[in-house]
């Protein structure tokens, strides 16, 4: 692009700001999006507003041509860098503001497993999408996902594994939140190459997702089911 054909972003109304900043969401320009932010806040607008607006509404668009084969990892990784330099800026004003979130999912690889790029960029897509995460890292033991649910009241425990011999894991923790009387208090969900739908039923999990783009579309709907069984209880 050409100093002439520069998009001088400030010059820009809202409604063309916000699908200039699809755009850069997509082509992962990290900076852009971060000067489009604090634009949109200078002018007034809520916090909530320019995350769902601005950040999720590019990052639909995002997880849509991934999961239809459009976009593959390393393009999405970009787009998910760039919506947390957003998100950077809104986070603390979304605290003071007291914005809602879609709901709250505690994720990290399993213990024995220290592959972590599918985690990644599950918890980054799920930000995207207007999810709290907090993200364990890898080689996590039980113990270590029941604290953390705990202590961050987490809607979703998400599981990842990408070897064969770490698969297994997964049902351990999740026989672990049975015996505690903890599993009906959580959404598991439950990743990783070598894991099928099967194997997700067979350890009780309640959804195995193929990909980041399938995790945040299942996340919206078993939270949408659990509000719905709230609000009818």
């Amino acid at each position: 692009m050409s100093d002439d054909d520069e998009i001088i972003l400030a010059d820009l109304n809202d409604e063309d700001l916000v699908a200039q900043m699809f755009d850069d969401l997509y082509d992962g320009m990290k900076e852009e999006i971060e000067e489009g932010v604090n634009i949109l806040i200078g002018r007034g607008w809520e916090p909530y507003r320019v995350l769902t607006e601005a950040l999720v509404g590019g990052m639909t668009i995002v997880g849509a041509d991934f999961r239809d084969g459009i976009l593959f990892v390393p393009e999405v990784l970009l787009a998910a860098n760039a919506m947390k330099g957003g998100m950077a800026i809104l986070k603390p004003l979304l605290a003071e503001t007291g914005a809602p979130t879609i709901g709250k999912m505690v994720i990290g690889t399993v213990k024995g497993d220290i592959h972590d790029i599918g985690k990644n960029l599950v918890g980054m897509m799920m930000e995207g999408a207007g999810f709290e995460v907090v993200d364990l890292g890898i080689n996590n033991a039980v113990d270590g996902y029941i604290d953390a649910l705990i202590a961050e009241k987490a809607d979703i425990l998400g599981m990842s594994a990408l070897l064969t011999t770490t698969m297994p894991y997964m049902k351990v923790v999740i026989d672990t939140l049975i015996e505690k009387g903890m599993r009906e208090d959580y959404i598991v969900l439950v990743g990783g190459a070598p894991l099928n739908e099967e194997f997700g039923k067979a350890i009780g999990a309640d959804a195995y997702c193929r990909d980041a783009a399938v995790a945040v579309e299942t996340a919206k709907t078993w939270m949408a089911r659990k509000h719905n069984r709230a609000s009818a209880g």
